[in-house]
């Protein structure tokens, strides 16, 4: 893994346990004298501030692990108590504060990706497996400790150092740390330079003698300097950006607004209400670079303002009117919280202005305003299971099919890829899938923004794959679907298609004449193509009638409901195997849609003993027809790729 994809996941394992927080800091201002006057209610939210650390030992340890495993939460936590406790042992000054939690949430994860399927000697076997991770971490965080335990006091006062210059910067840290806090967005590490500002810059030390690190940590903490990394952020999430997507609905053309109205509606009060940006800043990121560095100065000049205005306001999650609300009264909240209302109201209006004069003047292709005629391509209900797998399974197709990706992860907006080779990922097609931009950062590392679905979407790749191959989407196919540059061919010249096969098998296109197998290839068999699998379920290529299985399940005989015969043999000589590695789904007689599912098959097993995997789909009956033409590209996708038409 590359710096930048390592820090790319960081920075999505660290969204688990920052996701925690809104629900600590709802008990800790519902707990309070002002509201309902439950201590035990506030106390519940404080002991989520007060261990931090180890919430995020935990948090780290299970995202960071392959497949989200309690033991490796178990091991983070476990790790984290080791290396705490060991550390202050040697130097009783040592503080690590949230980054214990987030190195032994490391530690804990790489431990189980590497070990989790340990084998150990027969007198051992109880401490194998997933046991030896707690244990393996253990010993990793104890010679850590004994590492931080002299190494960390100069790196803890450097940061100290570092905190109090930039503390000391007033306005202007604040202002850098607003403008790096936008450009970093669309790399994903912005979550990374938060952590910092909000979980370790500063020290405060209450009543009680706990000390707290970070402005988020101080803030509901109680203490009254906090604030200057998120006070800012008020005005430019619940007011700016919305300004900015008024901008660009007006900007777009009278018959284009109703298409992109009720996009630019819904990001902008999700902005509003949540102060989740990403959704309507990924809108404009792309097609319109010079907006977002607009954007990103004006966030600068927001937190200078507010820092320089002496304005201290804090979120648990963002800035958003829900967190406005919730900390208006909060002990560390100063008398003039209400001037970000106003900033956020004159920030409206920069923002409408600003965007609405550079987007005419640069004619910037804001949503509605693109000249491209790529329109979103209709796909099943998302929120159905079904839906859901059928769309991961287009997105798979579409960053290079399952034997381009290397890693899957995904945050709260974006899938975050590793890919062997992206320049096979296929922006078109993503964004035929509603995906509003594909971040490219590397040869090895992508990121699709899809919006909120980001994670289950990922989930779901993560299953299809585990399940077999998922072939690569037919460039040719999107070629022709995304940017037409011929107008579409009169109706009358599509009559003589009487039906479209669809591919059986995900895999690589091969003409019939390159099949090893002289009956094929001389096509005495019939006319068609042939593919080479890459996935493992053969599907029907047309909605008919199964009038034939083969006794070994190696092939079979459809008759579509057109009357065309359609032979499709998987491999060939697979007879000899005698059904070894096939798995029959439909019985003889059956009727099929185009896509259900018939046969199985253990394609590595076949790969390693069969002859050829080549599968040839052939039309026996061609002769009753006028002809069969190809229309596949170099590969194809089960029940979704057109492979070739019949005309009639």
């Amino acid at each position: 893994m590359n710096i930048l994809g390592f820090f790319q996941r960081l920075g999505r394992s660290l969204q688990l346990p920052i996701a925690v927080l809104p629900v600590a800091a709802l008990m800790l201002r519902f707990g309070q004298p002002d509201l309902l006057n439950m201590p035990f209610i506030a106390q519940a939210g404080g002991a989520i501030f007060d261990n931090l650390a180890l919430i995020f030992a935990i948090g780290v340890a299970s995202t960071w692990s392959k497949d989200n495993a309690g033991a490796a939460a178990l091991a983070g936590a476990v790790g984290y108590f080791i290396l705490t406790k060991a550390m202050i042992t040697i130097n009783p000054a040592i503080n690590m504060g949230v980054l214990a939690g987030i190195v032994t949430g490391l530690v804990a994860g790489a431990t189980y990706n590497r070990w989790a399927d340990i084998k150990l000697p027969d007198f051992l076997s109880f401490f194998g497996g997933k046991r030896f991770v707690p244990i393996a971490t253990g010993f990793f965080c104890l010679i850590l400790a004994a590492v931080f335990g002299y190494v960390w006091p100069p790196v803890q006062n450097a940061i100290h150092a570092g905190g109090e210059w930039i503390v000391s910067a007033g306005a202007f840290g604040a202002g850098v740390f607003g403008f790096v806090n936008r450009l970093l967005i669309p790399t994903g590490l912005h979550q990374v330079l938060n952590t910092i500002a909000w979980f370790q810059i500063g020290d405060f030390t209450n009543a009680a003698g706990a000390v707290f690190h970070g402005d988020i940590n101080r803030f509901y903490a109680g203490d009254g300097t906090a604030g200057m990394f998120m006070s800012g952020f008020f005005p430019i999430m619940m007011f700016g950006l919305p300004g900015a997507a008024l901008a660009m609905y007006m900007a777009a053309p009278k018959a284009r607004r109703p298409m992109v109205g009720g996009m630019l509606l819904s990001v902008a009060v999700t902005a509003f209400l949540t102060g989740v940006t990403e959704p309507l800043e990924f809108l404009f990121m792309f097609l319109a670079p010079m907006l977002y560095l607009i954007h990103a100065i004006l966030t600068g000049i927001s937190l200078y303002i507010a820092t320089a205005l002496g304005i201290h306001a804090g979120f648990s999650f963002s800035a958003g009117a829900i967190d406005y609300v919730l900390m208006y009264n909060l002990p560390a909240a100063s008398s003039n919280v209400w001037v970000l209302l106003v900033m956020g109201a004159i920030a409206f209006v920069v923002y409408f202005a600003l965007f609405s004069a550079v987007i005419r003047m640069m004619n910037l292709k804001t949503p509605g305003r693109e000249d491209a005629t790529v329109q979103p391509e209709e796909e099943a209900n998302s929120n159905t299971e079904e839906g859901l797998e059928q769309l991961s399974r287009h997105y798979i197709a579409a960053v290079g099919g399952s034997e381009n990706l290397n890693v899957i992860d995904a945050c709260i907006t974006r899938l975050r890829l590793s890919v062997k080779d992206a320049a096979q990922v296929n922006d078109a097609a993503c964004k035929r899938l509603g995906a509003s931009g594909v971040v490219k950062l590397n040869k090895q590392t992508i990121q699709v923004i899809i919006g909120a679905k980001a994670e289950s979407v990922a989930e779901t790749m993560k299953k299809i794959i585990a399940k077999g191959p998922v072939a690569p989407v037919a460039v040719s196919t999107v070629a022709a679907t995304v940017a037409p540059t011929t107008p579409p061919a009169p109706a009358a010249a599509a009559k003589g298609v009487l039906e479209t096969l669809l591919a059986p098998v995900s895999g690589e296109v091969v003409a019939l004449e390159q099949v090893p197998d002289e009956a094929f290839a001389s096509k005495a068999v019939g006319e068609g193509v042939a593919i080479r699998p890459t996935g493992s379920t053969v599907v029907s290529p047309a909605s008919g009638t199964i009038l034939k299985i083969f006794n070994t399940n190696h092939a079979f005989c459809l008759e579509t409901e057109k009357g065309l015969e359609v032979v499709v043999h998987m491999g060939i000589d697979t007879v000899a195997l005698e059904g070894k590695g096939f798995t029959r789904l439909v019985e003889e007689g059956a009727q099929v849609k185009a896509g259900e599912p018939i046969l199985e098959m253990d394609l590595a097993w076949l790969n390693s003993h069969a002859k050829s995997m080549i599968s040839p789909v052939v039309v026996t009956n061609i002769e009753d027809f006028s002809g069969i033409r190809l229309v596949a590209g170099d590969t194809v996708i089960a029940g979704e790729s057109p492979l070739c038409e019949i005309t009639g």
